[in-house]
């Protein structure tokens, strides 16, 4: 059994090392690894080697497991839409599409879990992909992030590592889209640079409400370059219009049984109803002498930038306004790679980054079986596009003329360089030996963690200690819970005491030396989801729970009030059959009620008839679906009919949020006064 004694590298990274007969870590052709944590770098912060053959076969292994769905984001959808900007940002870059506000760029989205296979559900805790196609006049630039800012690792050499962790387990095939389980805490616990976007995939943010309501971030540094050469880095964020709001555990988990597809319908569902998702494209900009005074390296991809440092500006906005013609053809063939890059925009030293240069397109040469994977309809450039290069597996060209290499002065018709217009790389100074280390600066692993704690609002730290507990709980070794509560310790002792209480094992955190101070910032509200959220009913949707024989003017008030608002009612029946409204008309439900349990929903409205109101009584699914309503933080609305389901529902008709309308005129109230919270919080700090 290999030696389990571990060493710590320049940037804090642990090195578990051999000793001894153990066996050594070798390449597929049996040379013995010396360090399997860091690829091979101009000086520890400078740009990897292309030499560097060992990661190179590690990678390339990785990217070819697969063949033809995704390793990662195999579950995604894609939209359609357009970027404009709101003004020039001239003076930051050149780049063509950030420069006339009359302009308009075609986008194609793509959204994605990270862990699950294609045919895994929706509102799995996880990282979700945030990747966007800009087809822009000097060719297609691609930026391929994520909805949480910071990534599990700091160089990319380790990412065959992560996604092995996460994955079911080769022996068994199984968890499936889960990190609940041994494995992948195991991984991460013996990977302190993992601590920040544990914070981060333990709270709200892994289980969105919808991909309207999401956040998305280039995590890397990029630089942007203007005409005069000048250069700054940024930092890329997606900020929804709706605000990025999120589910709860329990919540998350009803939806994956009633709707696996919940995402992807609620995507698709706006879009067709002309309610288009849109998000403002913003970047924190800074010099790279405003960097060196940072108290964290922004070369590190675990960590952020704070909005207090280095605040947003809004370069533009994205909109979604149409789905895809055909899936496979779209989707599943779009072809996204970070080195897809257009004048203006450059790339950073950040060993994460580095690698996915290299990874992405290797994965797409190996997914589409063909390096003419740009020719498929969806990944085509919608400018001029033309070179030397011929031939190769799903050749869809037809090139003509006798010419093919360059210089020639055989074909005067040849395309040829363009200096002045050209891409050329921001001339970055880089020196250093060629070295396998993580520079120092990387070794702080817990205070933006801590910060991320600090900044949160109480439920929120409920909700990622809860994370951790049930994630851990599943763990069956204990020496991995035992490491982790050490981790969680150096975080922040508040969230170690919660999720040690939780898992009954209070002092059996194992102790760990952090490998560089562990600071203790200020908190930082912008992390917060809900802490500056003002509410609202845009984009939201609210389950109508009714009979025949409903109020007619109470529906006809709902439905036009939640419009206005911005807001849908789907209306749910008993049965799946029609019903009636006091006046005879005859409404067609959206779903019944054993079908459509109320997680689905975003707050609800319970509005029988008399008669009615006694048939929900005796339904156990109408009794379930109002006490799963309150259990889940939902405003709920009454009409005095239903108001005894509540005493059966044991729901408080006086609690928070819960509201009994007298009729049609009280509407109003509840849909700007109650039902525009996001969830009633105190209802929860109550129950617990």
């Amino acid at each position: 059994m290999a030696n389990d004694q571990s060493k710590q590298g320049m940037g804090g990274e642990p090195h578990q090392v051999s000793g001894g007969d153990d066996p050594r870590l070798t390449t597929n052709q049996g040379l013995v690894v010396s360090d399997d944590q860091n690829t091979l770098t101009v000086g520890p912060r400078g740009p990897q080697a292309l030499e560097d053959f060992v990661m190179r076969e590690k990678i390339t292994h990785f990217d070819h497991e697969r063949i033809p769905e995704r390793v990662v984001h195999a579950r995604g959808y894609g939209a359609h839409g357009y970027f404009e900007p709101y003004e020039s940002a001239a003076d930051l870059t050149k780049a063509a599409f950030l420069q006339d506000p009359k302009q308009r760029t075609p986008v194609f989205v793509r959204f994605s879990t990270v862990a699950g296979r294609a045919g895994s559900f929706d509102t799995a805790r996880d990282v979700r992909g945030f990747a966007v196609k800009f087809y822009t006049s000097e060719g297609n630039y691609d930026l391929v992030g994520n909805n949480i800012p910071v990534f599990f690792i700091q160089d990319a050499i380790k990412f065959p590592d992560l996604i092995h962790s996460v994955k079911p387990a080769p022996d068994r095939d199984f968890p499936q889209a889960q990190s609940a389980h041994d494995t992948f805490w195991d991984f991460v616990s013996l990977s302190p640079e993992s601590t920040h976007m544990l914070m981060w995939i333990m709270s709200d943010r892994a289980i969105p409400r919808s991909f309207r309501m999401m956040d998305g971030f280039g995590v890397h540094t990029f630089r942007m370059i203007n005409a005069k050469g000048e250069a700054k880095f940024v930092k890329f964020h997606w900020r929804p219009k709706l605000g990025a709001l999120s589910l709860v555990w329990d919540e998350a988990v009803t939806i994956n049984g009633a709707d696996p597809d919940f995402h992807r319908r609620d995507l698709w569902n706006s879009i067709q109803a002309g309610d288009f998702p849109e998000w403002d494209f913003c970047v924190q900009e800074f010099t790279e002498e405003e960097a060196e005074g940072f108290d964290f390296d922004v070369l590190d991809p675990t960590k952020i930038v704070p909005e207090e440092i280095v605040p947003l500006r809004r370069l533009g906005r994205m909109v979604l306004d149409r789905t895809v013609d055909n899936f496979f053809a779209e989707t599943e063939q779009v072809a996204f790679c970070p080195s897809h890059v257009v004048p203006g925009i450059d790339f950073s030293n950040d060993p994460l980054l580095q690698g996915r240069l290299f990874s992405y397109l290797d994965t797409q040469l190996s997914r589409l079986g063909s390096p003419n994977f740009h020719q498929i309809p969806i990944n085509q450039p919608k400018c001029p596009m033309q070179n030397f290069q011929r031939d190769g597996h799903m050749q869809m060209d037809v090139p003509t003329g006798r010419v093919a290499n360059e210089p020639n002065s055989l074909d005067e018709g040849s395309p040829r360089e363009d200096p002045e217009r050209g891409f050329t790389s921001y001339p970055a100074e880089e020196s250093g030996q060629k070295l396998r280390v993580r520079p120092e600066s990387f070794a702080d692993h817990y205070s933006q963690a801590r910060q991320f704690y600090k900044s949160m609002t109480d439920p929120e730290k409920r909700h990622i200690a809860g994370g951790f507990a049930f994630e851990l709980g599943k763990c069956k070794e204990l020496k991995v819970r035992k490491r982790m509560l050490g981790r969680l310790q150096l975080v922040h002792e508040e969230l170690h005491d919660a999720v040690a209480k939780k898992l009954g094992m209070e002092g059996e955190a194992e102790k760990l030396e952090p490998a560089a101070p562990v600071l203790d910032p200020d908190p930082s509200p912008a992390l917060s989801q809900y802490a500056g959220f003002e509410g609202g009913m845009q984009g939201k949707k609210i389950g109508l729970l009714t009979t025949t024989g409903v109020d007619s003017q109470l529906y006809n008030a709902l439905v036009e009030g939640a419009k206005q608002e911005g807001a849908e009612v789907a209306l749910i029946a008993p049965k799946a059959g029609p019903i009636e409204t006091s006046r005879g008309k005859e409404l067609a439900p959206d779903d019944f009620l054993a079908g459509a349990p109320s997680a689905l929903f975003d707050c609800v409205l319970v509005a029988p008839s008399s008669e009615g109101a006694e048939a929900l009584m005796a339904d156990p699914d109408a009794v379930n679906w109002v006490r799963n309503a309150y259990a889940h933080l939902k405003v709920i609305g009454v009409t005095k009919e239903a108001a005894p389901l509540l005493d059966k529902a044991q729901v408080d008709p006086g609690a928070k949020g819960v509201l009994t309308l007298r009729g049609a005129d009280d509407i109003g109230q509840y849909l700007k006064g109650v039902a525009a919270q996001h969830r009633v919080w105190e209802r929860e700090e109550a129950m617990s």
